[in-house]
């Protein structure tokens, strides 16, 4: 792998940062990719990292493992069954390059094979969450315009039946065959797959507006898999690896494609979880002790379920788990701070990234980047980045706030259909705005603060739910916690919270609003909307987290008085998509739903 000339380009070692261009550019070493224009699926790629690994044994090494029924499929198998499905999608359905397929499953052990065989022959992948509703799926599909669709038993009902190819179902025993059919070449039979044809549209998380079909391409899901090779390869080698990685995210999401992507380049072991039934932390240890599990993949909400559920890592063997990695949503500071002490053998590893983005361009690698408190890591490789002031468009220097700007192979396409909305988020030089407010520090370590579009808006100052919700969630007697914009007349909004309380518990409205307004921030905020000055000093002392510095050092300061939370409403449960984000329209709705009873009832009496 290449390595960066700094001095060259005038970059700053230490954190990236161009002060000629001023752009941040990745501190990893640069991956070297195919070349452009070469035909290559990223199934071929893939599969082309995992034959590379000097000592890979696809007769002997595990792919997957369902952990409901303990099915365990060896790389071996899992090429035939590809290259069985494939064959048979190319010659006897008659899917060609340039088709798409919709997909409604949960997660199952068919899932990746039907990925891999799909992508083989350049027919894009476009799988959904399957409790979508029938008028959810619908706008899906006059997004992707798929010819056939992949389905199970108990969702299929939810589909259209003018598809040009059906649908077929994945739970039947049609399909099993089609996997376990005499393995055929394909090389007659599939067109060439360009590195720039469409290899999925994936569906942005519509937590705060219309849903949109992401299309990305072979191409940035290659780049994408080639950063995550080269960064694994040097920490673990050129051996296969031992590594058992738990899949809790859903394989529909960005997230979970990853996975399924670096398990296969690496030669790991993928073992799926059923998440038709409830989650229960109980389970979920339960399955790491059974296989051996090194690394959690999972979403904010089971680590906030890890630190505030009963232990459980005391009744079940837990010793062969080193990683966790969180994605797809905010992880608070207060949260990671609280994994930490229960489980304080575990590395908690953070990666930021969009769908846009085809996952995580900025991660943290190893122990030491993990202690990085509130960063979700540097910037990966092959990438670039930039933070722009959201008023002037003017690029920042580090420890500034504004708005993060990304570029690089990995970047999307664009908007399936949508012209005006893809030109809104990719400027002409191939910049993607992510609506995000970050600063990235002296070191190269991203910091978000909030979604700008989520800010609240207070009599002129800038007010991030997500600051709020990480001291609401840090009260004993609150397990969740949510913050949106409530109208007021006065102050144009208002910060209103809604929580899930414990059990029994008493804590009501007042209490809560107490609560905040007496709260000492003992740890430094990852999230600072105005107060430069706390900016200035994590820059100063860039590699430590203030919560863990003593004496006169450590710092703490009131809840600014524009901060405080002026509302509160306790539901059974916060409303969030797959990946764990908040689903804050659906909250706005209902709090909107509440005042307009209210004031038809005030005006009736």
């Amino acid at each position: 792998m290449a390595k960066i000339d700094f001095q060259a380009m005038e970059i700053d070692p230490k954190s990236g940062f161009c002060s000629e261009t001023i752009t941040y550019h990745s501190l990893r070493p640069i991956v070297p990719l195919p070349p452009v224009n070469s035909s290559l699926s990223i199934y071929d790629y893939v599969f082309s990292l995992f034959r590379s690994i000097s000592n890979s044994s696809p007769e002997t090494t595990t792919a997957l493992i369902d952990s409901e029924t303990n099915t365990r499929i060896s790389y071996s198998v899992l090429i035939q069954k590809i290259e069985s499905l494939s064959h048979h999608l190319k010659s006897v359905v008659g899917l060609s390059k340039g088709d798409t397929a919709f997909i409604l499953s949960p997660t199952s052990l068919q899932i990746p094979i039907l990925y891999f065989s799909l992508l083989s022959i350049g027919v894009a992948i476009s799988p959904s969450n399957p409790k979508s509703t029938i008028s959810e799926i619908s706008h899906l599909i006059s997004l992707s315009k798929p010819i056939i669709a992949f389905a199970t038993s108990k969702t299929a009902h939810k589909l259209p039946s003018v598809l040009h190819h059906g649908t077929i179902l994945l739970d039947s025993a049609d399909f099993e065959l089609m996997m376990t059919e005499e393995e055929r070449t394909l090389v007659d039979l599939v067109d060439k797959v360009n590195q720039l044809d469409t290899a999925a549209v994936l569906y942005s998380s519509g937590t705060t507006g219309r849903v949109k079909g992401v299309m990305l391409s072979h191409r940035n899901f290659t780049s994408l898999a080639a950063g995550i090779y080269g960064s694994q390869l040097k920490n673990r080698g050129m051996g296969t690896s031992d590594v058992v990685v738990l899949c809790t995210v859903p394989l529909f999401h960005v997230y979970g494609l990853v996975c399924i992507l670096k398990a296969a380049a690496m030669g790991e072991t993928l073992v799926v979880l059923n998440q038709e039934r409830r989650f229960e932390v109980e389970r979920l240890m339960k399955i790491v002790e059974d296989y051996k599990v090194t690394n959690l993949a999972v979403a904010p909400p089971v680590i906030l379920a890890m630190c505030k559920g009963p232990r459980m890592d005391h009744a079940h063997d837990m010793k062969s788990l080193t990683t966790v990695v969180c994605g797809g949503a905010p992880l608070l500071v207060e949260v990671i701070s609280r994994f930490r002490d229960r489980y304080p053998n575990l590395v908690v590893a953070q990666a930021y990234g969009l769908t846009e983005t085809t996952g995580g361009v900025f991660r943290t690698l190893g122990a030491e980047e993990s202690r990085k408190i509130g960063s979700t890591g540097r910037l990966s490789s092959n990438m670039q980045a930039k933070i722009v002031d959201p008023e002037t468009g003017a690029a920042l220097p580090p420890c500034k706030q504004g708005e993060l700007w990304v570029k690089g192979e990995a970047i999307m396409k664009g908007y399936v259909g949508e012209e005006k909305a893809t030109l809104t988020t990719l400027d002409t030089d191939g910049w993607l705005k992510t609506g995000d407010l970050c600063y990235i520090d002296n070191e190269g370590y991203l910091y978000v603060i909030d979604r700008l579009k989520e800010l609240i808006k207070y009599k002129g100052y800038q007010v991030a739910p997500a600051e709020l919700e990480e001291l609401l969630q840090s009260h004993p007697d609150v397990l969740d916690a949510a913050v949106i914009p409530y109208p007021n007349e006065e102050a144009g909004q208002v910060p209103m919270a809604f929580l899930v309380k414990r059990p029994h518990s008493s804590i009501d409205e007042p209490q809560v609003m107490d609560f905040i307004a007496k709260q000492m921030i003992e740890h430094f905020p990852r999230r600072l909307e105005d107060d430069l000055a706390f900016v200035t000093l994590a820059c100063q002392w860039p590699s430590t987290s203030l919560k863990y510095m003593s004496g006169h050092d450590q710092l703490s300061r009131k809840v600014s008085p524009y901060k405080k939370i002026r509302k509160v409403k306790f539901i059974d449960c916060i409303p969030r998509n797959a990946p764990g984000k908040i689903l804050r329209n659906e909250l706005i709705k209902l709090a909107l739903s509440s005042r307009t009873t209210n004031t038809k009832t005030a005006a009736k009496l």
